[in-house]
């Protein structure tokens, strides 16, 4: 080919390219994603014609519908996306094996600041005595949903827990504590009833329902309680358990059993000593947490490693994670697991809820499609 022929063969290419783009630019060429100037849009179509959602000219486009924004719902921060080594924080000194380390992705999610209280789960209760009583009856509720108030007498032998069964769930001295007696179903049921309590009010509203609140996984857990500190041993990440003042940081058994050196000789208000990276109080200490996952020694191992969890349904022993009031130092690690039956009820585990995040699943801050 000479010259002549080649750069006349470029230059009919650059005028079809031009002409493509006039075109895309006037709206005769159709966006896919429907942009307000293509073919059919604002500016095309018969004016007036009544157009179907997702189609457009009798044709499906790719637009999505507009106006969605997740709202934070109340008393809870959002945990961003992130990829951390889950697994033993420090040396496994109870020789456990059963956290080996290994790397995972978690999408964002929303989570509750603080531990489910007295008073937030008071509603839950009220509401079923009052909507529910002629499906479940009340037995059944006082069974299975109430929190059992004498795990205060019967968790701990020879001690006197009489006043904490008394008064712990029903008096207002408490109605900031983090529940207790609750068990891993239970603390599902509440979800449940949460979920549809918040969409029944965004449905009245208008407004598009929300992802349901659950437990978070084994995994979302550990991520928000590291508040983004890589390699964090305890939430507020130095290895200590006090400050430099000598000031305990969280709620647990401190100096073989002075319960009392760190403030509170039970559990503490839901929102005491300071907040973790994340916004996340007590993710140490106060009460142990229940979540979603079923126990299994090599989890870890066998789990994917993008949101893992492990749901086995067969499985009754289920995750706890934080540690307690009534637990050494070792228990209070973001990396320790351990495991209670899922009907068990204790003076020592509660729990919190998370949400999904759906603009975290569908993309980062640092890739996807712009929209």
């Amino acid at each position: 080919m000479n010259k002549r022929g080649f750069f006349g063969y470029a230059t009919k290419g650059a005028w079809i390219v031009m002409v493509a783009v006039m075109l895309q630019s006037c709206g005769f060429v159709k966006d896919k994603f429907g942009g307000k100037n293509s073919k059919g849009g604002s500016k095309g179509g018969k004016k007036g014609a009544k157009q179907e959602v997702g189609v457009r000219n009798g044709e499906v486009i790719a637009a999505g519908r507009k106006d969605y924004k997740q709202d934070t719902p109340y008393g809870m921060v959002l945990i961003p996306s992130g990829s951390f080594m889950m697994g033993q924080a420090d040396e496994d000194v109870a020789a456990t094996q059963v956290n080996f380390n290994r790397r995972v992705t978690i999408t964002s999610f929303y989570m509750d600041d603080t531990e489910i209280t007295n008073h937030e789960y008071r509603q839950f209760v009220t509401a079923l005595m009052t909507d529910s009583l002629s499906v479940l009856g009340e037995e059944e509720i006082m069974a299975k949903y109430h929190p059992d108030t004498t795990v205060w007498r019967k968790d701990f032998t020879y001690h006197n827990g009489d006043p904490m069964t008394e008064y712990y769930f029903s008096h207002p001295a408490f109605d900031t504590y983090p529940v207790v007696g609750v068990s891993w179903k239970a603390a599902r049921y509440f979800s449940t009833w949460r979920s549809n309590l918040y969409n029944d009010y965004r449905s009245k509203e208008g407004k598009y329902s929300s992802p349901k609140f659950r437990l978070p996984t084994e995994a979302e857990w550990e991520w928000a309680a590291r508040g983004g500190r890589a390699s964090a041993k305890y939430p507020w990440g130095n290895p200590y358990v006090a400050n430099g003042k000598g000031c305990f940081l969280a709620n647990f058994k401190p100096q073989r059993g002075n319960y009392d050196a760190d403030g509170y000789p039970y559990t503490a208000p839901a929102n005491a000593y300071n907040a973790n990276d994340y916004g996340l109080y007590n993710m140490a200490g106060n009460v142990a947490e229940w979540t979603l996952d079923a126990f299994a020694d090599n989890a870890t191992v066998v789990n994917w490693d993008m949101n893992p969890m492990n749901d086995n349904p067969d499985e009754p022993r289920k995750i706890i994670r934080g540690g307690s009031w009534k637990d050494v130092a070792y228990f209070l690690e973001t990396g320790t697991r351990s495991w209670e039956y899922e009907d068990n009820k204790r003076a020592f585990i509660g729990f919190r809820c998370v949400v999904e995040n759906l603009a975290g699943r569908a993309a980062t801050a640092r890739g996807g499609r712009k929209r």
